[in-house]
């Protein structure tokens, strides 16, 4: 039994994570503008401006409210800074309460717990939230004006709001945290999409509390479900709805004679008309289940309006109006991304497309429409030819997942491939000038006179006398797993949780590297001794190391869930795998970005820090099956605390501190 009001203990010290990651972020918060998109959204911030595609209304207007408090224009910066300071210390807060929650089910639930269950839970808690509180790529997020911080809350706040629901699902009001977590998903969309990737781990958490016998067949199918459902609401709802919007306005102006923004407003009451009628029908006859579908979907809707935003502030002429989303058909184009290259994740061009001339039975595609309104005829018109207006990839370059795709990245991708061999086009084998060419090209890349930039320079010169052959399927999956994976992913986790070579970009060279601290360990890794560094690599700021302490500690966590909770670890391992890899592989990172991006996989972070705390429970609870002592949970914790956020916190301090 627990003598003491455990809620409130669970209260205080969610508040004082709280609060040491607020005081933190605002010691070290950048008190101006930052690298990258950071002075974009100070500026669409602060004054309500449209930024690039896809947007972040959202964020923009709760950055305007911050901008409310600036004393003067100079302190703008600052205060859009806060925001995400502030945004981060709310991660802390819905982290801590997410760990209670997750050790309480795990001892079998507050009723059920001991006392030194109750400290063990509330010690695992505090050092698991306070660990990720001063993680290296959170804390960089924590402290400029950019999405990420804001986006890594509305996760954390989902998962805890989807922790509320288990607990509620038999209740009679219980789906009201559903409807809850719909609304949240709608307003993710505001900020960044990211946000999304909580769902699939929300669905699971649905199935293992209806399905308490758990076969292959079902397993299976649950996972392909909540995958679906995220796919749905990502790819098919928000676009279908602004598609909708689009449709009609076009259909009003141009074909009925309506003046501007008519078929907008008619979509707009179509849809509520629908809804009105359709919960009232459902309810009507008992439906409950597509009754709460409608609902839920509503409520994305309402989080999803504040996009309305953008058309509004494009329409009144801001000096940042990128793309002008202002009518429903050029916000459709917004969220799209139209003015991006398309990119292709399951099948498409690899980027030796660029060397192979027109597909020879289909050169040209259709671009997309672009419709801009003309004030004298009063409709929209087509302002670009779109007929046939796109070059076609050569299919003879296409190939199933296409890590290798842009063309721009030739040389970086050689780095893989080797040299890509090609051979005289048949037609052309005849002429000796080409030969010769060729030949004493050959002989230049065999006595190493040629690097990649050179290689991919020939074959660009020559791409209409030669036949280049793509990557294969094995090159393909090699460059995702050794550099999207791990160059992209597992390089950076290595960063929070083991400790970091210095804050120079890496491209596969003497920098950028996970380091460790343990010197037999790093010369292994790195390939060169820790002995007589320079000063200034020892001195770099950035150089920081961990002995392995939070991922060792982690890991314990993990292998605990493991063995005590097999559907919760499913559910965690999705969230992590969503959160982490799946990013990469999604966005197809190309080498060599012009910038590190450990800032878009925190929330894998987020849940392996989970997993800290996870440490510090099962540490603690199994000592106490053998010392029993009421000591042991504050002690494991105290230690604890000590040797993972404290050494994370003064090793992290000096290089995360911008205040100048």
């Amino acid at each position: 039994m627990i003598d003491f009001n455990f809620k409130k203990w669970n209260a205080i010290l969610g508040w004082l994570a709280f609060l040491i990651a607020l005081i933190t972020y605002s010691l070290t918060v950048e008190p101006t503008v930052s690298f990258w998109d950071a002075g974009e959204y100070i500026l669409t911030s602060s004054r309500l401006q449209v930024g690039h595609p896809p947007g972040a209304p959202l964020f923009q207007m709760i950055g305007a409210f911050f901008s409310l408090f600036a004393s003067d224009p100079s302190q703008v910066g600052l205060m859009t800074n806060m925001m995400s300071a502030v945004s981060s210390a709310f991660t802390i807060l819905f982290m801590f309460w997410s760990i209670s929650m997750l050790l309480q089910k795990l001892a079998g639930g507050l009723q059920n717990v001991t006392k030194n269950q109750a400290l063990a839970i509330l010690g695992g808690a505090f050092v698991g939230s306070t660990a990720f509180t001063f993680t290296d790529s959170f804390w960089f997020n924590a402290v400029e004006t950019e999405v990420y911080a804001m986006a890594t809350l509305i996760m954390a706040a989902m998962f805890y709001l989807g922790l509320h629901w288990e607990q509620d699902m038999d209740k009679p009001r219980g789906n009201k945290w559903l409807i809850l977590i719909s609304f949240v998903v709608g307003l993710s969309f505001g900020v960044h999409f990211m946000g999304l990737l909580t769902i699939p781990a929300i669905g699971l958490i649905y199935y293992f509390k209806h399905y308490k016998e758990i076969t292959v067949k079902n397993f299976i199918i649950a996972n392909i479900t909540v995958v679906a459902i995220l796919l749905f609401i990502f790819k098919l709802l928000a676009p279908n709805i602004l598609r909708f919007f689009s449709a009609l306005e076009i259909f009003f102006v141009n074909t009925i004679g309506l003046p501007f923004n008519s078929g907008s407003i008619i979509a707009g009451i179509l849809i509520l008309v629908a809804i009105y009628f359709g919960l009232n029908y459902t309810r009507k006859k008992n439906y409950v289940h597509i009754n709460t579908t409608i609902l839920c979907i509503t409520f994305v809707m309402v989080g999803f309006s504040s996009w309305l935003m953008l058309p509004i502030r494009a329409n009144a002429d801001v000096v940042i109006n990128e793309n002008n989303p202002s009518s429903a058909r050029e916000l459709l184009a917004y969220y799209n991304l139209e003015q991006y290259p398309k990119t292709h994740l399951f099948y498409g061009p690899l980027f030796t497309d660029q060397y192979s001339g027109l597909d020879e039975n289909n050169p040209y595609v259709d671009d997309k429409p672009k419709y801009e309104k003309d004030e004298k005829l009063g409709k929209y018109v087509v302002v670009n030819d779109y007929k046939n207006a796109t070059q076609n990839y050569n299919s003879k370059h296409a190939a199933i997942l296409p890590r290798m795709w842009s063309g721009e990245h030739a040389e970086n991708y050689m780095r893989y491939t080797g040299y890509l061999k090609f051979n005289i086009k048949p037609e052309y084998r005849m002429q000796n000038e080409l030969r010769s060419i060729v030949t004493d090209f050959r002989k230049r890349v065999n006595d190493g006179y040629v690097d990649t930039e050179d290689y991919h320079e020939f074959l660009r010169t020559y791409a209409a006398y030669i036949d280049v052959e793509k990557p294969s399927f094995v090159q393909n999956i090699a460059y995702l797993l050794e550099y999207q994976m791990g160059y992209m992913y597992w390089r950076y986790f290595m960063w929070n949780f083991t400790g970091r070579q210095d804050d120079i970009q890496g491209k596969y060279d003497m920098h950028g590297n996970w380091l460790s601290g343990i010197k037999f360990i790093d010369e292994f890794v790195l390939g060169y001794p820790q002995e007589n560094l320079p000063s200034d690599v020892l001195n770099n700021k950035a150089r920081n190391s961990y002995y392995f302490l939070p991922l060792i500690l982690g890991l314990i966590g993990l292998f605990f869930l493991f063995n005590k909770d097999k559907k919760l670890f499913w559910v965690m391992l999705v969230f992590f795998l969503f959160t982490g890899l799946a990013i990469q592989v999604y966005t197809n990172i190309r080498p060599f970005e012009p910038r590190e991006r450990d800032y878009s996989v925190v929330g894998s972070f987020y849940v392996f820090a989970m997993w800290i705390g996870f440490g510090v429970y099962a540490i603690a609870n199994e000592l106490n099956k053998k010392i029993k002592s009421s000591f042991i949970a504050p002690l494991i914790s105290i230690s604890c605390l000590i040797i993972v956020p404290g050494i994370l916190a003064a090793n992290n301090w000096d290089d995360h501190d911008r205040s100048g």
